[in-house]
């Protein structure tokens, strides 16, 4: 066989692995880092065949990594947990509350320069590198290894709160199956005279009262445990356990369970617009959505938030995605996956946005027609008791059968002709706009606002079931992805079986998260999602940005990427993760910090007394809580760069690795992480990257050398040795 052809190029590029210890008698144990790392060849004809060969050796010696049955399943499980509650409920109340249709240029624009430059920035380096957030950045530089870290934290914090909320969801489901539905109307309450309706239920309404007492059972503030919630505490179970057998099964199951829980929100959403543009005065909500309010989009507040919803939606900064597509083939497009993810969520929100509107459309219609109606009696007894003249009313109006048009019309007259009395009147205006204008988000719209639309659709039941199975279907695919990014770099780093991994996790979840299921929960539900997630994940996605285009190097990572996808990346990806998009995000990081300091921190309780809701200020033990959230997040970046800065913990005499060599090649020890120049299709792993303060010395004497210098270590190693052996045939090897 010729010496040159491929068959005899890869046999003699056999890496052998040995210890010192086998290869040295005299050499002394070392630790497992001196033993795992490797001493690479760098001829450059050989780079490319080499690197692949030992990514795929390093797979075999650990095992085969699990892996997507199908690139539809991985699509989906991206898009599931992008796609999340955030899409139905925080998207249509900052459209609304922003602008209309013009927060839709900010909102793209955003998209274009932070969203999906960093969604494919994150995309890559899990496929390449094929770990968790722990390894990825290990590998990119040790010394900013906490990054991984930082983000399982974040991860745990939002999904403590995070299953509380799919908790309700499925205290509703169970409730849904019921006519008429029990937040339809008001409760009775009876005494030993009369009946009468519940006067918290009465001040409010049917909706606000459910939700509130029956369901949070609230207590009047934050101070105020008041217990478990016995029912919200099973719910919360039910979540747990939920999310707890996907993750067992790993993502080979979870995958599966992809394809329904990421197309069956499609399904309903799609089934609510038909289902809402049949319902009178839904084109009304429609079109208050569309209508563009040019002057709101130049204020800076609605960038900032436009910033961060591009931010949350697609989970950037938690880990999941960078789980997820370290399962991932190596030459798998992942630019594409970014393109086509983001646009998906996108259009997702876009799709909810305009369910949302067509129902709170609906919703506003019926309010405002019970409105005319009430304000018409008023009319008829000012009639009556002559407040008003007769002759004031157009001939063709009937009070007891009146249009909208016809009420705005004699309005109008009576608010003119009877300007001084106009006020003790007490009439109201009646306009569907002043109703769609009330900005409702979050829990307020899911539980809320929406369950009082559809006590108003026929066949409420139905569609309350499907309504709130969405709301889990998608909280369970966001789930899904926030545990994975805890799990997956853990198992990683640490070798722990993912099974018992994965019951631990969850079980102290569970334990944990009991705090949000007492009466006081929902408070500390606002507390976690205002301060445990914005600050710390914007900081992990700066440190990320920052570590692949200046510490790894950006142009040595475009010529990866360009390794693994077989073709160059679009450069406008290099001027976005250069210059735009860390610049953005630094700005955002500022916005956001100046906005905490202003507003002042504190919650909305509800008084039962009054029956309403008043904003309160968190105490001070709430106050040093919501610190220790932030700080906690973001708390192992600088530790781990201490650590590994000051090497307190090392030994730098177990510095040296195991030997690898090939058959009497000429072999040389890796370098600094930080300054090596390989790239990342080495692929190196965790447990394989060695110190960061390796030396940068080889154990080589040139050709011709009159002494034999000694290794570091003061003995002769046998990579030194064979460095100086002629290249021999590969019979006699």
């Amino acid at each position: 066989m010729p010496k040159n052809s491929k068959v005899a190029k890869r046999e003699l590029d056999d890496d052998i692995i040995e210890s010192v210890k086998d290869l040295l008698s005299n050499e002394d144990s070392a630790d497992d880092a001196f033993k795992k790392s490797e001493l690479i060849v760098d001829d450059p004809e050989e780079k490319d065949m080499e690197s692949e060969e030992k990514d795929s050796e390093r797979e075999k010696n650990e095992g085969e990594r699990p892996a997507w049955s199908s690139k539809l399943q991985y699509i989906l499980a991206q898009v599931g947990f992008s796609v999340g509650l955030g899409n139905v409920w925080r998207f249509p109340y900052l459209c609304q509350k922003n602008g209309g249709g013009a927060y839709l240029i900010p909102y793209l624009v955003l998209l274009l320069i932070i969203g999906i430059p960093l969604f494919y920035l994150e995309l890559a380096v899990g496929q390449k590198i094929r770990r968790g957030s722990i390894g990825v950045w290990n590998f990119i530089s040790p010394k900013l290894g906490g990054i991984g870290y930082a983000s399982c934290v974040v991860c745990f914090f939002v999904a403590l709160y995070y299953n509380v909320i799919i908790g309700w969801s499925l205290f509703y489901f169970s409730q849904s199956f019921q006519h008429p539905l029990p937040w339809n109307e008001c409760p009775l309450v009876k005494n030993a005279s009369h009946t009468f309706v519940e006067p918290e239920c009465d001040k409010s309404s049917a909706t606000i009262y459910y939700w509130y007492r029956e369901a949070l059972n609230i207590s009047d503030s934050i101070s105020e445990s008041g217990g478990l919630n016995w029912k919200m505490t099973l719910c919360l179970l039910s979540a747990w356990v939920l999310v707890c057998l996907a993750m067992i099964k790993g993502i080979q199951s979870s995958g599966k369970i992809m394809y329904f829980s990421s197309l069956f929100p499609y399904v309903v959403l799609i089934c609510f617009l038909i289902r809402a543009l049949l319902l009178k005065g839904s084109i009304d909500g429609i079109r208050h959505m569309f209508t563009p309010k040019l002057e709101i989009m130049l204020e800076p507040k609605v960038w900032r938030e436009a910033a961060i919803q591009v931010f949350f939606a697609l989970g950037l900064g938690f880990g999941g995605v960078i789980a997820f597509s370290s399962y991932n083939k190596r030459d798998n497009n992942c630019q594409f996956d970014a393109v086509l993810v983001s646009f998906i969520n996108f259009f997702t929100s876009i799709l909810a946005t305009l369910v949302v509107f067509a129902v709170l459309g609906f919703k506003a219609n019926v309010i405002n027609a019970k409105c005319i109606i009430e304000n018409s009696e008023i009319i008829t007894k000012l009639l009556k008791t002559g407040n008003i003249s007769q002759h004031l009313l157009p001939i063709h109006i009937n009070l007891s059968d009146i249009t909208p048009q016809d009420y705005h019309l004699i309005y109008d007259i009576i608010k003119k002709e009877k300007e001084e009395e106009f006020l003790a009147f007490h009439l109201n205006p009646c306009q569907i706009e002043d109703e769609l204008n009330k900005a409702v988000q979050g829990t307020g719209l899911a539980f809320i606002a929406f369950t009082e639309a559809m006590t108003h659709f026929p066949a409420s039941p139905f569609w309350s079931v499907m309504f709130f199975l969405m709301l889990i279907n998608l909280g369970l695919g966001s789930m899904f992805g926030t545990i994975e990014g805890i799990i997956t770099p853990v198992v990683d780093a640490f070798k722990i079986r993912k099974e018992i991994l994965a019951v631990a996790c969850c079980l102290l979840a569970f334990l944990l998260g009991l705090i949000f299921v007492q009466r006081s929960g929902n408070y500390f539900v606002s507390m976690f999602d205002d301060y445990s997630a914005t600050l710390p994940l914007l900081a992990v996605v700066i440190l990320e940005n920052i570590a692949v285009s200046v510490v790894y190097g950006i142009d040595k990572f475009m010529d990866d990427l360009k390794n693994m996808l077989g073709f160059a990346p679009y450069r406008y990806y290099y001027y976005m993760w250069k210059y735009v998009s860390p610049l953005v995000l630094f700005i955002l990081m500022i916005a956001s910090m100046v906005q905490i300091l202003l507003s002042p921190p504190g919650y909305n309780a509800w008084i039962k007394e009054k029956a309403i809701e008043k904003f309160l200020h968190f105490p001070p033990w709430g106050l040093a809580l919501c610190i220790c959230l932030m700080v906690m997040a973001i708390l192992p970046v600088p530790i781990v760069f201490i650590v590994r800065y000051f090497k307190p913990l090392e030994d730098n005499s177990v510095n040296l690795a195991s030997v690898s060599y090939t058959k009497g090649r000429i072999i040389k020890e890796p370098s600094n992480l930080e300054g090596d120049n390989d790239s990342l299709i080495h692929g190196k792993i965790a447990s394989e990257v060695p110190s960061p303060n390796m030396s940068n010395n080889i154990y080589r004497k040139p050709n011709g050398s009159p002494t034999r210098d000694t290794a570091p270590n003061g003995r002769y190693g046998i990579g030194y040795l064979m460095a100086d052996m002629p290249k021999m045939p590969e019979s006699d090897l």
